[in-house]
């Protein structure tokens, strides 16, 4: 049997979690830096899922994905926020 290149992320890195069949709820995208930030909202989920690429994307808004994440916190105005930190993001 084959390692996938997922299963070598996970098996190399214990925080990682992957979901597979995730609904996209909302998407937007914003520069920040040099980079586009992206944030999504998944169905059934109250944290968002953020990751940085160079160029835009077409909207993910009510697509399938599958992803590799883990948790992560920003302190934003003093409060402590937990998101979703995206490793590896698939439409699927």
């Amino acid at each position: 049997m084959k390692k996938t290149d997922v299963d070598k992320l996970l098996n190399a890195h214990a925080q990682l979690v992957h979901s597979e069949g995730l609904s996209v709820v909302s998407h937007t995208q914003r520069v920040d830096g040099g980079w586009i930030l992206h944030t999504l909202m998944i169905a059934g989920v109250d944290a968002p899922f953020k990751f940085k690429r160079q160029k835009k994307y077409q909207s993910l808004k009510g697509a399938k994905v599958n992803m590799t994440y883990y948790p992560a916190t920003e302190v934003i105005a003093g409060f402590e926020i937990e998101y979703m930190k995206v490793v590896r993001i698939k439409r699927y």
